[in-house]
């Protein structure tokens, strides 16, 4: 899956610009509908894989297969119920990268079935399938992380009492020395890549249950 293919980091250029655009534009339809228009505001509900990249979140999917993207403006102060909002406008974008790599693989699942794609090789659109699926799994379980500034650690935060919510904030400043220092000891990838893998096998089991694929 990876590696420095130049063929690889090509096909991942659409597949980058696909996933993270679904993913931060599902944290802004979210937050929109928990009652902040930020977003909205700023221009950034909307597709346009431009207005969501981040020039090193995106080098890193390139290279390595998860990343982030540009953050989503929010105001969690205009949320209707605040920690509730909170959870599910940083849930939203992992969610819909795991719903994308689900209905990726049954897609690329029909058109194998169809005599459409390979199972296997080098062909592209065997390639670009298996980029499509796999980052966004990945991406989905990097940002579900609970270290800031990803979502999981916003998720983490809609739980936590006040009293945990000011220990919480006192480790913060070195949140990102830990994440990056995940990300140089190949730590991180210990974690995702296994955990990747299991997701992919529920899917492949969940698609087996359907008929005609």
């Amino acid at each position: 899956m990876l590696g420095m293919d130049p063929a690889v980091i090509a096909l991942r250029i659409p597949v980058l610009l696909i996933v993270i655009t679904v993913h931060e534009f599902a944290h802004a339809r979210m937050a929109y509908h928990f009652g902040d228009a930020t977003a909205q505001r700023q221009g950034r509900m909307n597709l346009n894989p431009i207005n969501h990249l981040d020039p090193i979140g995106s080098l890193m999917i390139l290279l390595v297969g998860f990343g982030w993207a540009k953050p989503v403006p929010i105001n969690p102060i205009n949320f209707n119920e605040y920690r509730s909002g909170l959870r599910w406008v940083s849930f939203a974008g992992p969610m819909a990268n795991l719903i994308m790599g689900f209905f990726s693989l049954l897609l690329f699942r029909m058109l194998v079935g169809a005599g459409l794609i390979e199972t296997f090789g080098t062909g592209l659109p065997f390639m670009f399938f298996q980029q499509l699926i796999m980052i966004n799994i990945y991406l989905a379980l990097f940002n579900l992380i609970p270290i800031p500034p990803l979502d999981g650690s916003k998720i983490l935060m809609s739980f936590l009492s006040d009293a945990n919510l000011s220990i919480y904030y006192q480790i913060e400043r070195y949140a990102p020395l830990i994440l990056i220092g995940l990300i140089i000891t190949g730590i991180l990838g210990q974690i995702i890549f296994p955990v990747a893998n299991l997701i992919l096998e529920i899917y492949n089991a969940i698609i087996n249950f359907i008929p005609g694929i």
